[in-house]
């Protein structure tokens, strides 16, 4: 079998696609290495969501929708496109940070069915403020709101990339978390970074000088809050789990939003 990195782009694809979004892609496999070159591709599904929520805030707002309406409407695909996985797992990081308890009672919260009261204010939070955000951006253009919702999708599942590095061990032996991490190298996430950045920044150009910027820095303070949390889980939990890869996505594809509608 070639080893190539063309050769092996086919299935990376279809790992990012297949397991962070509900489209319609078959998984052929789920080994290391298919879950290595998955990962790396994580901005492309991000990139895929986060157009297809540009799509449908732009055509509510065609419609007649105001700028709030159609903030609601785009911040509702992301959620639709993974079923909620990620907002779920969220709060389930949310509800096994906030109950103090040791890391083994805290992963056993967290694989709970039902969610929490830390779980249910970080998810009533979170989605005030991406849609706060994506509406301030609409309000400003449609433009604007457009980028918002493709730029911290991908900023997201950049997240994802950067989580899934070398180094940074599974808190449990199964589960997706465990399957794909250590699995990023960490010459190839920051690769995998700097042209997320670059690409960012090549579409805020379309719209001014300033959005050059703007675009750049939000991917950047994605990142970086997601660290940040990555670093405390990791610290509490003894690594990372599903739950905490979509509490990631979810508060970077927040900090991206908030980035994007200052200024």
């Amino acid at each position: 079998m070639s080893r190539t990195p063309l050769a092996f782009l086919p299935h990376s694809l279809h790992f990012a696609l297949g397991t962070l979004t509900v489209l319609p892609v078959r998984v052929t496999r789920w080994d290391r290495e298919a879950a290595r070159g998955g990962m790396l591709c994580a901005p492309v599904a991000g990139l895929v969501v986060g157009a297809g929520a540009a799509l449908v805030g732009l055509a509510s707002l065609a419609m007649g929708a105001g700028p709030l309406l159609a903030a609601v409407a785009t911040a509702a695909v992301p959620a639709a496109l993974t079923r909620g996985l990620h907002l779920d797992g969220l709060a389930d990081t949310a509800d096994g940070l906030g109950s103090g308890k040791p890391a083994e009672d805290a992963l056993r919260i967290m694989k709970q069915s039902d969610i929490g009261p830390f779980g249910v204010i970080t998810l009533l939070f979170v989605l005030l403020a991406q849609v706060a955000a994506l509406s301030q951006a609409y309000d400003s253009s449609w433009a604007r709101g457009a980028l918002a919702a493709v730029v911290s999708a991908t900023a997201a599942r950049l997240a994802l990339t950067l989580a899934a590095r070398t180094g940074v061990p599974a808190a449990r032996p199964e589960g997706l978390g465990a399957a794909v991490a250590g699995t990023v190298p960490v010459r190839g996430a920051l690769l995998v970074t700097a042209a997320v950045v670059a690409g960012a920044a090549g579409a805020g150009a379309l719209l001014g000088t300033y959005d050059v910027m703007r675009a750049a820095v939000a991917v950047l303070a994605a990142c970086a809050v997601a660290e940040l949390l990555l670093r405390h889980c990791t610290r509490r939990f003894g690594g990372v789990t599903g739950d905490v890869f979509g509490g990631l996505a979810e508060t970077a594809a927040t900090t991206a939003l908030v980035v994007l509608s200052l200024g």
